[in-house]
């Protein structure tokens, strides 16, 4: 039986086929938005009885049932028949089967389009929390890294070529100021789901006179999509958005990880893991493989490509709804997971992480302290091009033996890391989601 069905008419062969085409992953999908559909069915049905649609009775009931079924996945126990098409069909049956009249009322003034508009969008707005708060943990263990091998060098390269000395405090530290810059892609998408659809149904409003603010106010949103037809048009924005943000972070976890497979490198020997981190070869003993990170790079890579995903599946359509919407659900869900799961096993890295020093004492990095010895003849006087002559006739001669200590300004910008105003701004961003 379906919410659209008219009677219950047996289903043929036919149907049989449509149906197992036309639901796809969705008994499988629904499953994570079954409590917010609950919720968003809560918070419906007090606004029906406010405006006297149902009566205080009926809502009492309704309430209960709610809960009922919401204790039941709570406690692992909901699930979606082989017979039912989706979640808010699965949830309404059992409601009216345990309620009675009263729950063949929930529907009134909702359409299917405005529930899974209203449970992706709590769905999502959940999620980018729960990313946020693992972004944060990983943003800290970053900026605490970058504090404790701040006096660690570590050569800088620009097109794959010595450039000059940098610290493990800056790489660490680019790399949590990264995520800040990330964070507020997240922020945008927050604010895009933080708008309640429900009330405007198919698309075009009701007939019935509902009090959209307060199930505003109900489900916790910000705000509203005012205009019904607009609120239609999120479907599928709403879930870019999302991707977007996730794609961000992808982006610098993806770049660290590369960082991290070529400084574990024997020819730069850099950082190092124990040998629970790492994979060995089915000939060769020696090796120990960066595969984790090798999947995370990989991963990444693949979740920046999402969000063209989503826009090749939704930028050809016109307004109002359509089913192709439906597969939005199958290309986000587990995106979520995966980026989820690719910050929580860079964090668990991390904790592991072996940074070497004394790195820059080798004698093949002699060349990235030429600005150094630049710098020294120009504060002896000598102009800048005259120094920079001087400096690289030395190196052309190889008779270029710096002293390899910092002086000047260039030790300052190494150690003047700015962790503080760094986090300040993590804090600053990431209250916008979590407040």
């Amino acid at each position: 039986m379906k919410l659209w069905q008219k009677d219950n008419h047996k289903e043929s062969d036919k149907s049989k086929i449509v149906e197992r085409f036309t639901v796809g992953k969705d008994r499988e999908l629904d499953l994570a938005l079954v409590q917010y559909d609950v919720l968003g069915s809560k918070a419906h049905a007090e606004m029906l009885s406010k405006v006297g649609i149902i009566t205080k009775a009926e809502n009492k009931k309704l309430q209960r049932g709610l809960d009922d079924i919401l204790n039941e996945i709570k406690k692992g126990k909901f699930k979606i028949d082989d017979t039912v098409e989706d979640v808010h069909s699965q949830i309404e049956f059992l409601l009216t089967e345990r309620v009675g009249e009263a729950g063949k009322k929930i529907h009134t003034g909702r359409s299917r389009n405005d529930q899974v508009l209203l449970d992706i969008k709590l769905f999502v707005r959940h999620e980018l929390k729960e990313i946020t708060k693992s972004v944060v943990q990983l943003f800290d263990k970053l900026i605490s890294l970058s504090e404790q091998h701040k006096d660690k060098l570590l050569p800088g390269y620009t097109h794959f070529q010595l450039a000059m000395p940098s610290s493990f405090g800056l790489w660490f530290g680019a790399y949590a100021e990264s995520l800040i810059d990330d964070m507020e892609f997240v922020v945008a998408a927050h604010n895009i789901a933080n708008k309640n659809p429900l009330g405007s149904g198919a698309g075009y409003g009701s007939a019935f006179q509902l009090d959209r603010k307060m199930t505003t106010k109900l489900l916790g949103f910000e705000s509203m999509n005012h205009n019904s037809v607009y609120a239609q048009m999120t479907r599928g924005k709403t879930e870019k958005a999302a991707a977007t943000a996730i794609a961000a972070i992808a982006a610098t976890l993806s770049k660290f990880a590369y960082d991290v497979t070529l400084y574990m490198n024997q020819n730069f020997g850099f950082i190092s893991f124990s040998e629970e981190l790492t994979t060995g070869s089915s000939i060769m003993p020696h090796k120990k493989n960066p595969d984790v990170f090798e999947l995370v790079r990989a991963k990444c890579n693949r979740l920046q490509a999402v969000p063209n995903e989503l826009t090749l599946l939704s930028s050809n359509l016109p307004s109002g709804y359509h089913r192709d919407m439906q597969l939005t659900k199958d290309i986000l869900f587990p995106a979520i997971k995966e980026i989820k799961d690719c910050i929580a096993v860079v964090l668990f890295a991390l904790e592991d992480m072996r940074a070497k020093d004394k790195i820059l004492d080798d004698p093949k990095y002699n060349e990235l302290f030429s600005v150094e010895e630049i710098n020294k003849e120009i504060i002896k006087g000598t102009p800048f091009r005259d120094a920079y002559k001087i400096v690289g006739k030395k190196i052309q001669e190889k008779k270029f033996n710096p002293e390899k200590k910092l002086k000047h300004t260039h030790e300052g910008s190494i150690k003047n890391l700015c962790n503080k105003e760094i986090s300040q701004r993590m804090t600053t961003a990431s209250k916008k989601i979590l407040k």
